[in-house]
Protein backbone atom coordinates (compact mmCIF):
# COMPACT_ATOMS: atom_id res chain seq x y z
CA UNK A 1 0.00 0.00 0.00
CA UNK A 2 1.50 3.36 -1.03
CA UNK A 3 1.22 6.78 0.55
CA UNK A 4 -0.76 8.01 -2.45
CA UNK A 5 -3.35 5.27 -1.83
CA UNK A 6 -3.75 6.39 1.79
CA UNK A 7 -4.11 10.04 0.77
CA UNK A 8 -6.68 9.20 -1.87
CA UNK A 9 -8.68 7.28 0.74
CA UNK A 10 -8.62 9.85 3.54
CA UNK A 11 -7.92 13.27 1.97
CA UNK A 12 -9.12 13.35 -1.60
CA UNK A 13 -10.19 16.49 -3.46
CA UNK A 14 -12.33 16.76 -6.55
CA UNK A 15 -10.42 18.29 -9.44
CA UNK A 16 -6.95 17.49 -8.02
CA UNK A 17 -4.64 14.48 -8.29
CA UNK A 18 -1.78 13.23 -6.13
CA UNK A 19 0.83 12.70 -8.83
CA UNK A 20 3.78 11.27 -6.91
CA UNK A 21 5.36 11.06 -3.45
CA UNK A 22 9.07 10.94 -2.66
CA UNK A 23 11.64 11.69 0.03
CA UNK A 24 12.94 15.26 -0.02
CA UNK A 25 16.54 15.57 -1.11
CA UNK A 26 17.60 18.49 1.07
CA UNK A 27 15.57 17.75 4.22
CA UNK A 28 15.86 14.76 6.50
CA UNK A 29 12.77 12.68 7.36
CA UNK A 30 10.55 14.69 5.01
CA UNK A 31 8.06 13.41 2.44
CA UNK A 32 6.97 15.58 -0.47
CA UNK A 33 3.74 14.92 -2.35
CA UNK A 34 3.37 16.56 -5.73
CA UNK A 35 -0.19 17.62 -6.61
CA UNK A 36 -1.59 18.64 -9.98
CA UNK A 37 -4.95 19.82 -11.23
CA UNK A 38 -7.00 17.21 -13.03
CA UNK A 39 -7.01 17.64 -16.80
CA UNK A 40 -9.94 19.67 -18.05
CA UNK A 41 -10.88 21.00 -14.57
CA UNK A 42 -11.42 24.72 -14.13
CA UNK A 43 -10.19 26.55 -11.03
CA UNK A 44 -12.47 28.32 -8.57
CA UNK A 45 -12.11 32.06 -7.94
CA UNK A 46 -10.95 32.76 -4.39
CA UNK A 47 -13.03 35.95 -4.33
CA UNK A 48 -16.53 34.89 -5.40
CA UNK A 49 -16.04 31.11 -5.25
CA UNK A 50 -17.25 30.53 -8.84
CA UNK A 51 -15.55 28.50 -11.55
CA UNK A 52 -13.60 30.65 -13.94
CA UNK A 53 -11.17 30.27 -16.82
CA UNK A 54 -7.48 29.84 -16.06
CA UNK A 55 -5.01 32.68 -16.62
CA UNK A 56 -1.51 31.39 -15.73
CA UNK A 57 0.39 29.62 -12.94
CA UNK A 58 2.38 30.87 -9.98
CA UNK A 59 5.64 29.23 -8.78
CA UNK A 60 5.29 25.98 -6.85
CA UNK A 61 4.50 26.32 -3.12
CA UNK A 62 4.62 23.98 -0.13
CA UNK A 63 1.71 23.22 2.18
CA UNK A 64 2.49 21.39 5.41
CA UNK A 65 0.35 18.33 6.15
CA UNK A 66 -0.04 16.14 9.26
CA UNK A 67 3.16 14.17 10.03
CA UNK A 68 3.01 10.48 9.21
CA UNK A 69 5.05 7.93 11.25
CA UNK A 70 7.56 10.60 12.27
CA UNK A 71 7.98 12.00 8.75
CA UNK A 72 7.06 15.59 7.91
CA UNK A 73 4.72 15.75 4.92
CA UNK A 74 4.47 18.63 2.45
CA UNK A 75 2.12 19.05 -0.51
CA UNK A 76 3.74 20.72 -3.53
CA UNK A 77 1.45 22.59 -5.88
CA UNK A 78 1.80 25.35 -8.47
CA UNK A 79 -1.24 27.50 -7.83
CA UNK A 80 -3.26 28.71 -10.82
CA UNK A 81 -4.50 32.23 -11.34
CA UNK A 82 -7.97 32.80 -12.70
CA UNK A 83 -9.51 35.58 -14.76
CA UNK A 84 -12.77 36.48 -13.03
CA UNK A 85 -15.36 38.86 -14.49
CA UNK A 86 -16.18 40.15 -11.00
CA UNK A 87 -12.90 39.94 -9.03
CA UNK A 88 -10.36 40.40 -11.82
CA UNK A 89 -7.22 38.27 -11.94
CA UNK A 90 -6.85 36.41 -8.63
CA UNK A 91 -5.40 33.11 -7.39
CA UNK A 92 -7.56 30.01 -7.32
CA UNK A 93 -9.37 28.73 -4.23
CA UNK A 94 -7.70 25.66 -2.73
CA UNK A 95 -9.77 23.09 -0.79
CA UNK A 96 -6.87 22.06 1.47
CA UNK A 97 -5.49 25.49 2.47
CA UNK A 98 -6.87 28.87 3.55
CA UNK A 99 -5.67 32.11 1.98
CA UNK A 100 -1.89 32.53 2.00
CA UNK A 101 -1.37 30.09 4.88
CA UNK A 102 1.32 27.46 4.32
CA UNK A 103 -0.42 24.93 6.60
CA UNK A 104 -3.19 22.68 5.37
CA UNK A 105 -6.52 23.07 7.16
CA UNK A 106 -6.28 19.45 8.32
CA UNK A 107 -2.93 20.16 10.00
CA UNK A 108 -4.29 23.35 11.62
CA UNK A 109 -7.21 21.41 13.08
CA UNK A 110 -4.81 18.70 14.22
CA UNK A 111 -2.60 21.21 16.07
CA UNK A 112 -5.61 23.15 17.35
CA UNK A 113 -7.24 20.12 18.95
CA UNK A 114 -4.01 19.12 20.66
CA UNK A 115 -3.65 22.72 21.87
CA UNK A 116 -6.76 22.15 24.03
CA UNK A 117 -5.05 19.29 25.84
CA UNK A 118 -1.46 20.54 26.16
CA UNK A 119 0.30 23.88 26.38
CA UNK A 120 1.02 25.44 23.01
CA UNK A 121 4.75 25.16 23.62
CA UNK A 122 4.47 21.44 24.34
CA UNK A 123 2.38 20.90 21.18
CA UNK A 124 5.07 22.61 19.11
CA UNK A 125 7.75 20.41 20.69
CA UNK A 126 5.85 17.15 20.28
CA UNK A 127 5.10 17.72 16.59
CA UNK A 128 8.40 19.47 15.79
CA UNK A 129 6.86 22.70 14.67
CA UNK A 130 6.95 26.31 15.87
CA UNK A 131 4.88 28.03 18.55
CA UNK A 132 3.73 30.56 15.94
CA UNK A 133 2.24 27.78 13.77
CA UNK A 134 0.30 26.46 16.76
CA UNK A 135 -0.98 29.98 17.49
CA UNK A 136 -2.02 30.58 13.85
CA UNK A 137 -3.80 27.20 13.86
CA UNK A 138 -5.78 28.13 16.98
CA UNK A 139 -6.46 31.62 15.61
CA UNK A 140 -7.84 30.18 12.35
CA UNK A 141 -10.06 27.69 14.22
CA UNK A 142 -11.44 30.43 16.50
CA UNK A 143 -12.15 32.83 13.63
CA UNK A 144 -13.84 30.08 11.62
CA UNK A 145 -15.85 29.02 14.67
CA UNK A 146 -17.00 32.59 15.46
CA UNK A 147 -18.01 33.14 11.83
CA UNK A 148 -20.13 29.96 11.87
CA UNK A 149 -21.35 30.11 15.48
CA UNK A 150 -25.10 30.13 16.05
CA UNK A 151 -25.93 31.87 19.30
CA UNK A 152 -29.62 30.96 19.25
CA UNK A 153 -31.80 32.03 22.17
CA UNK A 154 -29.82 32.90 25.31
CA UNK A 155 -31.83 33.00 28.55
CA UNK A 156 -29.14 33.04 31.28
CA UNK A 157 -25.68 34.61 31.37
CA UNK A 158 -23.01 35.08 34.01
CA UNK A 159 -20.32 37.77 34.03
CA UNK A 160 -17.10 37.86 36.00
CA UNK A 161 -13.51 39.00 35.64
CA UNK A 162 -10.16 37.24 35.95
CA UNK A 163 -6.70 38.70 36.41
CA UNK A 164 -4.27 37.65 33.68
CA UNK A 165 -1.19 39.60 34.75
CA UNK A 166 0.29 41.64 37.57
CA UNK A 167 -0.68 45.27 37.93
CA UNK A 168 -4.47 44.81 38.09
CA UNK A 169 -4.88 43.70 34.48
CA UNK A 170 -8.24 42.02 34.00
CA UNK A 171 -10.38 40.35 31.36
CA UNK A 172 -14.17 40.48 31.50
CA UNK A 173 -15.69 37.09 30.66
CA UNK A 174 -19.36 36.49 29.82
CA UNK A 175 -20.70 32.92 29.92
CA UNK A 176 -23.92 31.27 28.89
CA UNK A 177 -24.99 29.27 31.97
CA UNK A 178 -28.15 27.47 30.94
CA UNK A 179 -28.85 23.82 31.63
CA UNK A 180 -27.32 21.80 28.80
CA UNK A 181 -25.29 24.73 27.44
CA UNK A 182 -22.41 26.23 29.40
CA UNK A 183 -19.91 28.08 27.23
CA UNK A 184 -17.83 31.23 26.98
CA UNK A 185 -19.60 33.82 24.82
CA UNK A 186 -17.35 36.86 24.95
CA UNK A 187 -14.01 38.16 26.21
CA UNK A 188 -13.46 41.86 26.90
CA UNK A 189 -10.32 43.74 27.87
CA UNK A 190 -10.38 45.29 31.35
CA UNK A 191 -13.43 45.32 33.68
CA UNK A 192 -15.05 48.63 32.77
CA UNK A 193 -18.50 49.70 31.65
CA UNK A 194 -17.22 50.15 28.09
CA UNK A 195 -15.80 46.63 27.93
CA UNK A 196 -19.01 45.02 29.23
CA UNK A 197 -21.16 47.13 26.92
CA UNK A 198 -19.20 45.60 24.04
CA UNK A 199 -20.82 42.24 24.81
CA UNK A 200 -24.35 43.60 24.35
CA UNK A 201 -23.28 45.35 21.14
CA UNK A 202 -22.03 42.00 19.85
CA UNK A 203 -25.22 40.25 20.98
CA UNK A 204 -27.65 42.76 19.48
CA UNK A 205 -30.91 44.15 20.87
CA UNK A 206 -33.08 41.16 19.94
CA UNK A 207 -30.95 38.54 21.72
CA UNK A 208 -30.34 40.88 24.66
CA UNK A 209 -34.10 41.27 25.11
CA UNK A 210 -34.47 37.47 25.45
CA UNK A 211 -32.16 37.19 28.47
CA UNK A 212 -34.11 36.23 31.60
CA UNK A 213 -31.39 35.81 34.24
CA UNK A 214 -28.05 37.54 34.79
CA UNK A 215 -25.54 36.51 37.47
CA UNK A 216 -22.76 38.85 38.55
CA UNK A 217 -20.81 40.05 41.54
CA UNK A 218 -21.23 43.48 43.14
CA UNK A 219 -18.87 45.35 40.82
CA UNK A 220 -20.63 48.68 40.13
CA UNK A 221 -19.94 48.89 36.35
CA UNK A 222 -21.57 45.46 35.88
CA UNK A 223 -24.67 46.49 37.85
CA UNK A 224 -25.05 49.72 35.86
CA UNK A 225 -24.65 48.09 32.45
CA UNK A 226 -27.07 45.26 33.30
CA UNK A 227 -29.65 47.77 34.48
CA UNK A 228 -29.26 49.79 31.28
CA UNK A 229 -28.89 47.06 28.64
CA UNK A 230 -30.79 44.16 30.18
CA UNK A 231 -33.43 45.69 32.45
CA UNK A 232 -36.01 42.95 31.78
CA UNK A 233 -33.76 40.23 33.24
CA UNK A 234 -33.69 39.10 36.86
CA UNK A 235 -30.29 40.25 38.12
CA UNK A 236 -28.88 37.89 40.74
CA UNK A 237 -26.06 38.65 43.15
CA UNK A 238 -25.08 35.10 43.82
CA UNK A 239 -24.54 33.23 47.07
CA UNK A 240 -20.92 32.46 46.26
CA UNK A 241 -19.75 36.09 46.30
CA UNK A 242 -21.69 36.95 49.46
CA UNK A 243 -20.26 33.99 51.38
CA UNK A 244 -16.81 34.81 50.02
CA UNK A 245 -16.99 38.41 51.29
CA UNK A 246 -18.33 37.26 54.66
CA UNK A 247 -15.43 34.82 55.06
CA UNK A 248 -12.96 37.58 54.21
CA UNK A 249 -14.54 39.81 56.86
CA UNK A 250 -14.33 37.03 59.47
CA UNK A 251 -10.69 36.34 58.58
CA UNK A 252 -9.91 40.05 58.93
CA UNK A 253 -11.45 40.09 62.43
CA UNK A 254 -9.48 36.97 63.43
CA UNK A 255 -6.17 38.39 62.11
CA UNK A 256 -6.68 41.74 63.89
CA UNK A 257 -7.54 40.09 67.19
CA UNK A 258 -4.65 37.60 66.95
CA UNK A 259 -2.17 40.49 66.48
CA UNK A 260 -3.73 42.36 69.41
CA UNK A 261 -3.42 39.33 71.70
CA UNK A 262 0.19 38.74 70.60
CA UNK A 263 1.17 42.38 71.20
CA UNK A 264 -0.35 42.21 74.71
CA UNK A 265 1.76 39.13 75.50
CA UNK A 266 -1.26 36.96 76.31
CA UNK A 267 -1.85 33.32 75.50
CA UNK A 268 -2.28 32.90 71.68
CA UNK A 269 -5.86 31.59 71.78
CA UNK A 270 -6.38 32.05 68.04
CA UNK A 271 -3.27 30.21 66.92
CA UNK A 272 -4.07 27.61 64.20
CA UNK A 273 -7.74 28.60 64.25
CA UNK A 274 -8.17 30.07 60.77
CA UNK A 275 -9.71 27.08 59.00
CA UNK A 276 -11.69 26.07 62.08
CA UNK A 277 -13.60 29.33 61.67
CA UNK A 278 -13.76 29.51 57.87
CA UNK A 279 -14.64 25.94 56.90
CA UNK A 280 -18.16 24.58 56.99
CA UNK A 281 -18.92 22.48 60.06
CA UNK A 282 -19.57 19.36 58.01
CA UNK A 283 -16.11 19.68 56.41
CA UNK A 284 -14.15 20.00 59.66
CA UNK A 285 -11.76 17.26 60.70
CA UNK A 286 -11.93 15.69 64.17
CA UNK A 287 -9.12 17.87 65.53
CA UNK A 288 -10.65 21.00 64.02
CA UNK A 289 -14.01 20.24 65.64
CA UNK A 290 -12.32 19.94 69.03
CA UNK A 291 -10.38 23.18 68.47
CA UNK A 292 -13.60 24.99 67.46
CA UNK A 293 -15.35 23.71 70.59
CA UNK A 294 -12.58 25.23 72.72
CA UNK A 295 -12.80 28.57 70.90
CA UNK A 296 -16.57 28.83 71.37
CA UNK A 297 -16.04 28.87 75.15
CA UNK A 298 -14.00 32.08 74.86
CA UNK A 299 -15.43 35.58 74.76
CA UNK A 300 -13.64 36.77 71.61
CA UNK A 301 -14.62 39.14 68.81
CA UNK A 302 -13.66 36.41 66.34
CA UNK A 303 -16.12 34.01 67.97
CA UNK A 304 -18.92 36.60 67.81
CA UNK A 305 -18.13 37.24 64.14
CA UNK A 306 -18.12 33.47 63.50
CA UNK A 307 -21.54 33.09 65.13
CA UNK A 308 -22.91 35.92 62.97
CA UNK A 309 -21.53 34.25 59.84
CA UNK A 310 -23.00 30.86 60.78
CA UNK A 311 -26.34 32.41 61.67
CA UNK A 312 -26.59 33.99 58.21
CA UNK A 313 -26.39 30.54 56.55
CA UNK A 314 -30.07 30.08 57.49
CA UNK A 315 -30.88 32.76 54.92
CA UNK A 316 -30.32 30.34 52.02
CA UNK A 317 -32.77 27.79 53.44
CA UNK A 318 -35.83 30.00 52.94
CA UNK A 319 -38.27 29.34 50.08
CA UNK A 320 -40.01 32.71 50.23
CA UNK A 321 -38.22 35.92 49.27
CA UNK A 322 -40.45 37.84 51.70
CA UNK A 323 -39.46 35.80 54.75
CA UNK A 324 -35.84 35.70 53.61
CA UNK A 325 -35.93 39.51 53.41
CA UNK A 326 -37.26 39.77 56.98
CA UNK A 327 -34.52 37.46 58.21
CA UNK A 328 -31.88 39.54 56.40
CA UNK A 329 -33.17 42.76 57.94
CA UNK A 330 -32.96 41.27 61.46
CA UNK A 331 -29.46 39.91 60.77
CA UNK A 332 -28.29 43.30 59.47
CA UNK A 333 -29.58 44.97 62.66
CA UNK A 334 -27.70 42.46 64.85
CA UNK A 335 -24.50 42.88 62.83
CA UNK A 336 -24.64 46.68 63.04
CA UNK A 337 -25.01 46.41 66.83
CA UNK A 338 -22.08 44.02 67.14
CA UNK A 339 -19.45 46.80 67.06
CA UNK A 340 -17.30 44.58 64.83
CA UNK A 341 -16.42 46.88 61.93
CA UNK A 342 -15.74 44.24 59.18
CA UNK A 343 -19.10 42.57 59.94
CA UNK A 344 -20.83 45.97 60.03
CA UNK A 345 -19.36 46.63 56.57
CA UNK A 346 -20.91 43.36 55.33
CA UNK A 347 -24.26 44.36 56.87
CA UNK A 348 -24.22 47.72 55.07
CA UNK A 349 -23.37 45.95 51.81
CA UNK A 350 -26.30 43.55 52.22
CA UNK A 351 -28.68 46.39 52.99
CA UNK A 352 -27.49 48.32 49.92
CA UNK A 353 -27.99 45.37 47.54
CA UNK A 354 -31.04 43.87 49.30
CA UNK A 355 -33.31 43.58 46.25
CA UNK A 356 -30.64 42.06 43.99
CA UNK A 357 -29.72 39.48 46.65
CA UNK A 358 -33.37 38.50 47.11
CA UNK A 359 -33.57 37.86 43.36
CA UNK A 360 -31.77 34.61 44.15
CA UNK A 361 -35.11 33.30 45.45
CA UNK A 362 -36.99 34.53 42.37
CA UNK A 363 -34.72 32.32 40.29
CA UNK A 364 -35.51 29.52 42.81
CA UNK A 365 -31.82 28.65 43.04
CA UNK A 366 -31.76 27.34 39.47
CA UNK A 367 -29.27 29.92 38.24
CA UNK A 368 -26.02 30.14 40.16
CA UNK A 369 -22.71 31.88 39.75
CA UNK A 370 -21.10 28.65 40.93
CA UNK A 371 -21.10 27.64 37.26
CA UNK A 372 -19.29 30.88 36.42
CA UNK A 373 -16.68 30.24 39.12
CA UNK A 374 -16.13 26.75 37.73
CA UNK A 375 -15.59 28.19 34.25
CA UNK A 376 -13.25 30.80 35.72
CA UNK A 377 -11.15 28.00 37.19
CA UNK A 378 -10.87 26.44 33.72
CA UNK A 379 -9.98 29.85 32.27
CA UNK A 380 -7.18 30.30 34.81
CA UNK A 381 -5.90 26.82 33.96
CA UNK A 382 -5.85 27.81 30.28
CA UNK A 383 -3.85 30.93 31.14
CA UNK A 384 -1.46 28.87 33.26
CA UNK A 385 -0.95 26.40 30.41
CA UNK A 386 -0.10 29.33 28.16
CA UNK A 387 3.18 29.89 30.05
CA UNK A 388 3.03 33.67 30.06
CA UNK A 389 0.88 35.05 27.26
CA UNK A 390 1.33 38.81 27.47
CA UNK A 391 -1.11 39.89 24.76
CA UNK A 392 -4.86 40.08 25.55
CA UNK A 393 -5.53 39.10 21.92
CA UNK A 394 -3.69 35.80 22.32
CA UNK A 395 -5.44 35.16 25.63
CA UNK A 396 -8.81 35.82 24.03
CA UNK A 397 -8.03 33.28 21.31
CA UNK A 398 -6.91 30.69 23.86
CA UNK A 399 -9.99 31.13 26.08
CA UNK A 400 -12.52 31.02 23.23
CA UNK A 401 -10.73 27.99 21.79
CA UNK A 402 -10.87 26.08 25.08
CA UNK A 403 -14.22 27.21 26.54
CA UNK A 404 -16.26 28.62 23.65
CA UNK A 405 -17.57 25.30 22.26
CA UNK A 406 -17.11 26.73 18.78
CA UNK A 407 -18.02 24.70 15.67
CA UNK A 408 -15.22 23.25 13.56
CA UNK A 409 -15.05 22.57 9.82
CA UNK A 410 -15.74 18.95 8.91
CA UNK A 411 -12.95 16.91 7.40
CA UNK A 412 -13.37 13.96 5.07
CA UNK A 413 -11.35 11.82 7.52
CA UNK A 414 -10.51 12.03 11.24
CA UNK A 415 -6.75 12.12 11.87
CA UNK A 416 -6.93 11.83 15.67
Amino acid sequence: MTLLTLLNRCYRFKGFVYKKAYFAKNRKNTLEVKMVARKGSKPYCSGCGKRRAGYDRLPERQFEFIPIWGFSVFFLYARRRVECEICGIVVELLPWAHGKCTLTTAYMQFLGRWARQLSWLEVSRQFRTSWEKVFHSVEWMVKWGLAHRELGKITAIGVDEIAYSKGHKYLTLVYQIEEGMVRLLWVGKERTMESFEGFFEMLGKDLSAGIEFVCSDMWKPYIRVIKEKCSQAVHILDRFHIVQKMNKALDEVRAQEARKIASAGKEPLLKKSRWCLLKRRENLTGNQKGRLKELLRCNLRSVRAYLLKEDFQQFWDYDSATWAGKFMDEWVTDALRSRIEPMKKIARMLRKHRELILNWFKAKGQISNGVVEGMNTKAKLTIRKSYGFRSPKVLEMALLHSLGKLPEPKLAHEFY
